[in-house]
């Protein structure tokens, strides 16, 4: 406990994740906003396109603020009083990527419920609410998904050492080599269902169509098995990371 809260003094002791929380809320809900003002009055708001900036954008800015929180200690130095603290690394390195996972997984929620809120206010005659399981789903697993995707981003920032790297990698794969990879001939396709973030989003989305909200995933797993896997990948890299960390010099 006393190593998780000075994890938590740490991260909120720098401007950057209260930064980061306010423009993911900011691009939550200002695009529930956008989708809800702009769309006919005739044709109904969905669940799922209100979930459109956090899903979509929100998720990228969490993981910078994730990739920040180990990055920024390497930075500055601070990194080696903590491995001098504590000897074996690793307990320190879990203890901040739980804080880091615990923080996304609140602003994860806060943003879902508060974009389907502002929804439901602007467009009170389109039933907008949480009908059926897929609706549950596409709101409340939003604070899930950010949380997997911090523990990601964490591992990457562990491995990368470096604000820029860790950054510029997760951007570039995650709003890029996903789709790119479908280009491929012949494997492409096969090779995108198993891609992290496109499993992430068959949780989100399950087989829902196209619609007025994000493009619908081509995984076939089912939803509880898409979020298993992709918390199976993000398993998989921290303690390739862990691994790394306890074997190089701070």
């Amino acid at each position: 406990m006393n190593l998780l809260a000075v994890e938590r003094i740490k991260l909120f002791s720098t401007r950057s994740p209260w930064w980061c929380a306010l423009i993911t809320l900011a691009l939550a809900i200002g695009f529930a906003a956008i989708f809800s003002g702009a769309s006919p009055a005739d044709e109904p708001v969905s669940v799922a396109a209100t979930q459109f900036g956090g899903s979509q954008f929100g998720i990228a800015v969490v993981m910078v603020l994730a990739a920040l929180a180990v990055t920024t200690e390497y930075r500055f130095n601070t990194i080696r009083t903590t491995f001098q603290a504590v000897p074996h690394r690793s307990p320190a390195l879990v203890a901040k990527t739980i804080v880091v996972a615990l923080v996304a997984l609140v602003i994860g929620e806060i943003a879902a419920f508060g974009a389907l809120g502002l929804s439901m206010l602007m467009r009170p005659n389109d039933g907008i609410g949480l009908h059926t399981t897929q609706d549950w789903l596409n709101v409340a697993g939003l604070g899930p998904v950010f949380a997997v995707a911090a523990v990601l981003a964490v591992a990457l920032g562990i491995l990368v050492r470096h604000s820029a790297g860790a950054i510029a990698l997760l951007l570039i794969y995650y709003l890029a080599v996903e789709e790119l990879v479908q280009l491929i001939p012949k494997v492409g396709h096969h090779i995108h269902e198993w891609l992290p973030f496109n499993v992430a989003n068959k949780f989100l989305r399950g087989a829902a169509a196209g619609g007025d909200g994000p493009p619908p995933s081509d995984s076939p797993l089912s939803p509880g098995w898409a979020l298993a896997y992709f918390a199976g990948i993000a398993l998989v890299f921290l303690l390739v990371a862990l691994g790394v960390a306890k074997k190089r010099d701070a």
